[in-house]
């Protein structure tokens, strides 16, 4: 434990990053990858709280485009984070992590309610958790959720793996031969230059409770032990008062 940076952590992971090249629906052999690389940093001792997305499945917003309620679309794309999450602790308990879902919509056959003390007390006892549900309501992101539960759990960082995407960039490094990585922003810096790493809720949260975040690149299966150890990975966006 002497080389870690960060002993409790909660690592944001997008529906799009279960499904693998297909972009769509859940890959098991992908996931099980997932499972192996969250597995090395366990093995370390680190603390690891999970809130996953659901963009493989469904997003509100897209479902509200074509014209259908915005409320309901959000609790449909809500279904598809838990669809995520249960196949997550399928893929994590085969590669030998203890895991427990906990829902922000209440299934008790398949999953533990979200109960703050509960979570922390799985924490501690050495099983990963994964949040599943968003935060139970419309309109808010799981990027929202990653930094709503961060701060209920008083995680020490959010780790945001991306696809394929080593960090933050001015604009869309694909579209924009220009764009400039950043490798240290502030959460204000996010907000006022307009970077879409996270939504303006998560990030406003984030810094309103001192919580840095790392945007690293998720396809190198050993980034997520670097970062935990306090390596130059991605873009660190600090907390008001971290270093």
């Amino acid at each position: 434990m002497t080389d870690i940076k960060y002993k409790r952590v909660v690592l944001k992971l997008s529906g799009e990053a279960l499904a693998g090249e297909a972009g769509h629906g859940i890959n098991p052999p992908v996931i099980s990858d997932v499972a192996k690389d969250i597995k090395r940093v366990y093995d370390m001792g680190v603390e690891i709280a999970i809130v996953v997305g659901g963009g493989n499945m469904w997003r509100g917003e897209t479902g509200a485009q074509m014209g259908m309620e915005r409320a309901q679309a959000d609790y449909i794309g809500m279904l598809g984070t838990i669809m995520n999450a249960l196949a997550l602790q399928d893929g994590l308990e085969k590669a030998g992590v203890p895991t427990r879902v906990q829902t922000s919509i209440e299934m008790r056959q398949i999953a533990e309610p979200y109960i703050r003390r509960k979570a922390i007390r799985h924490l501690e006892k050495g099983r990963v958790v994964i949040f599943a549900g968003g935060i139970g309501s419309p309109y808010f992101s799981t990027d929202t959720t990653a930094a709503l539960r961060a701060a209920e759990i008083n995680a020490d960082v959010i780790l945001m793996g991306k696809n394929g995407v080593d960090g933050v960039y001015s604009a869309d490094p694909k579209l924009d031969e220009t764009a400039v990585k950043f490798d240290t922003l502030t959460h204000l810096d996010v907000l006022q230059k307009g970077l879409h790493v996270m939504d303006s809720t998560a990030s406003s949260l984030s810094m309103d409770n001192d919580i840095p975040l790392v945007v690293f690149n998720l396809n190198d299966p050993e980034n997520i032990c670097r970062v935990v150890k306090g390596e130059t990975i991605g873009t660190t966006i600090k907390g008001k008062g971290r270093d």
